[in-house]
């Protein structure tokens, strides 16, 4: 077993590169490719596929990053363990967020956090809920933001109810409501977001059997606030995204009071190292 070897043959896989890897950790291409080829000769077969663009898993490959990722975490936690044993916290966390989250609560607690726990590292992952899923069960981060439900082999700990709003253009008849009925988005143009609450809007629309005219389907938020800011669609939102709506778009309440719960995910948080139960309890005191 080489750790060093699976921490480099990870760092290659999360950049695509080995030059970039390289010059992560601080050592000479060659070194790199020696550590690569060496795994590929213990192991038997190909890890690595190389061409001009950079690198990509091969299947095998993929089946191995696992193992490795695991091996790795709990070298991390052993590691963290006795530092914390030394009296001293030290270590490195990895965490998966998606963009509302990222916007609205990273930067503050990284802030915070690493002005108490100075000599803990903190790797951000962002992606979307199904992203973040996958990162979780394959052992690439410790934890990560998610819209609860989550799957059932999680432990999971709610942190915030975020509202669900529907944002209508000053050009809509619906613009001066206060509150927004379901029976008024039967058959109205609407512009679905994916990616991030697709399922909480779509769970909302079948149990109040509603069938809005899906005009388009957007990943990006702030794409989705132009779209209906230039009168193609309405749609519905997290509070969390709408911090910076244009003057002609107004975030108007659902019949409902509905909300996405988001909360920490991990694949058990009695096993996590104490760098990351540190920094979700930390999460905890800020945001709660």
């Amino acid at each position: 077993m080489s750790l060093p070897k699976y921490e480099i043959f990870r760092t290659v896989v999360e950049l695509g590169s080995l030059s970039k890897a390289a010059e992560t950790l601080q050592l000479t291409q060659s070194a790199v490719s020696h550590a690569i080829a060496s795994l590929e000769t213990e192991f038997g077969f190909t890890l690595l596929i190389r061409n001009r663009s950079g690198t990509s898993l091969t299947e095998n490959g993929n089946h191995m990053l696992v193992y490795m990722q695991e091996m790795l975490k709990i070298n991390e936690q052993m590691l963290q363990e006795a530092s914390k044993i030394n009296g001293i916290e030290t270590g490195i966390v990895r965490i998966g967020t998606f963009p509302s989250v990222s916007i609205q609560w990273i930067p503050l607690i990284l802030k915070t956090f690493q002005k108490d726990y100075p000599l803990i590292n903190i790797k951000l992952y962002e992606g979307n809920y199904h992203d973040i899923t996958e990162w979780i069960s394959e052992g690439k981060i410790d934890f990560g933001f998610l819209s609860l439900p989550a799957a059932s082999s999680f432990d999971t700990i709610l942190i915030k109810k975020d509202p669900l709003l529907c944002i209508i253009p000053d050009t809509h008849p619906l613009y001066h409501n206060e509150l927004i009925h379901y029976k008024d988005l039967h058959q109205e143009p609407f512009i679905m977001p994916k990616s991030t609450i697709d399922n909480d809007v779509s769970r909302i629309f079948k149990k109040h059997k509603i069938t809005p005219s899906i005009q388009y389907e957007i990943e990006e938020d702030q794409a989705i606030i132009a779209m209906v800011q230039n009168g193609l669609g309405i749609s519905i939102l997290p509070s969390m995204i709408l911090y910076r709506l244009p003057d002609t778009i107004r975030a108007i309440p659902l019949e409902g009071n509905y909300s996405r719960s988001i909360g920490i995910a991990a694949t058990s948080f009695k096993r996590l190292s104490p760098g990351a139960k540190k920094l979700i309890q930390h999460i905890q005191d800020r945001v709660l």
